[in-house]
């Protein structure tokens, strides 16, 4: 099974370069799919909504998104993703079309979806209500921006979440799974990772196993590669010199995130 997906440089058209995406069509995912864009100032891509939610996710750069109802005017509050200021984000739901227009150079877009059938209301979800939460100590600290958390009713069944772990860090960390539904124990969620290293140059490892090893692999991750999760632990390494950022897209049969630690490793979390 393919897990990792190198970023490509796709020219959708005139100002818009295609840098990820994953979806049925190239990967056993059902409930979730990424696409990641970089546009050029003015650049403009747009898309129609049938049986998904979508949730618009300003990752650098200003810009304006259209949709049936509203026009969100210049949204997005950093200039590079690892400035770490909550940014602005978009949720656009069912048989809806969306327009996402770069007011400024190198704006770099994420839209995460889910399928649903369920209509909400779409939402524009400005930074500075995100919830930030600190996570873990010594070398397992990192820090999550929440943009579509579970206790949050903004989705049906889209989760979405940023998480930035300083350099010689793990995240994702003790190993963790949530590919049983046995709430609330554990529900089943499938999971990208878009990952981004400063500086650019680096890399970090993820390995994606589960219990019985039928799933196994370990990964050298490059800047702009997205890996999948559609079963098993998933942690991430990040080496000395280099910070990790990577955007989290969850989706399930129901939208709650309850996971089962590998108790191999739970004891790291009883440390004093």
């Amino acid at each position: 099974m393919n897990l990792l997906f190198h970023a490509q440089k796709t020219n959708l058209n005139t100002g818009v370069i295609l840098l990820q995406k994953v979806d049925a069509t190239n990967s056993p995912m059902k409930y979730t799919a990424l696409k990641v864009l970089l546009l050029d100032q003015d650049g403009i891509y747009q898309e129609d909504l049938a049986s998904q939610e979508a949730c618009i996710v300003v990752l650098a750069g200003k810009a304006t998104v259209t949709t049936n109802k509203a026009t969100y005017e210049a949204i997005g509050q950093r200039q590079s993703i690892f400035d770490k200021i909550p940014t602005d984000s978009v949720y656009v739901g069912v048989t809806n079309h969306f327009r996402v227009q770069a007011v400024t150079a190198n704006c770099k877009i994420a839209i995460a979806y889910a399928p649903t059938q369920k209509q909400l209301p779409e939402r524009l979800i400005k930074g500075d209500v995100h919830q930030i939460e600190h996570r873990g100590k010594y070398n397992i600290k990192r820090t999550a921006q929440n943009i579509l958390p579970d206790d949050l009713p903004f989705a049906d069944k889209l989760l979405v979440v940023e998480v930035y772990t300083d350099a010689a860090n793990w995240s994702s960390y003790p190993p963790h799974r949530h590919d049983r539904e046995n709430p609330p124990e554990e529900t089943y969620l499938e999971e990208i990772y878009y990952h981004e290293i400063n500086p650019s140059d680096g890399f970090v490892f993820q390995h994606v196993y589960t219990d019985d090893r039928s799933l196994d692999e370990t990964m050298t991750v490059e800047n702009s590669d997205a890996v999948i999760v559609p079963k098993g632990y998933h942690p991430v390494g990040v080496p000395d010199g280099y910070d990790s950022y990577y955007l989290n897209v969850m989706g399930g049969p129901i939208r709650q995130w309850d996971f089962h630690n590998d108790p191999k490793f739970e004891w790291l979390l009883q440390r004093k």
